[in-house]
């Protein structure tokens, strides 16, 4: 299956903010879409990605300020993406292997959704499923 057919029943939305968006904001972000992570976009252009891992991670350099400081300095600035066309089985594998759990969509320069390692876990699961009612309904027939 491909990435294209996963975003059909997932829906192509993605919440983004700003590089100049507090942490303060994208903490409240997070919460009010209950999600790990949201893309940082310069316009049409992604200027990288970040989520509550990296907001946790900067937790011992200090709280002071933290809330006031702009999502640019906490950012991954180099995105890993993938396109609709790849298959869903080569991205769970290299997202896991390169520890990341969110890969925005592109065809093209165009952004078209993200994926999280949990969609691509419940597509699996999903599809495991199905493979089991069918399995159970030619052992029965």
């Amino acid at each position: 299956m491909r990435i294209q057919e996963l975003l059909k029943g997932k829906g192509s939305d993605v919440v983004t903010v700003t590089s100049d968006t507090t942490v303060g904001q994208l903490v409240r972000t997070l919460a009010d879409h209950r999600i790990g992570a949201v893309l940082v976009m310069d316009g049409d252009t992604i200027a990288g990605i970040i989520s509550e891992r990296d907001v946790v991670r900067a937790l011992p350099d200090g709280v002071e300020g933290l809330l006031e400081r702009p999502v640019s300095t906490l950012m991954t600035s180099d995105v890993v993406t993938c396109s609709p066309g790849d298959e869903v089985s080569s991205l769970a594998a290299s997202m896991t292997e390169h520890r990341f759990r969110h890969l925005p969509v592109v065809q093209g320069d165009k952004l078209v959704g993200i994926v999280s390692i949990g969609d691509i876990v419940k597509f699996r699961l999903e599809e495991l499923q199905g493979e089991r009612d069918q399995l159970e309904s030619y052992i029965t027939s």
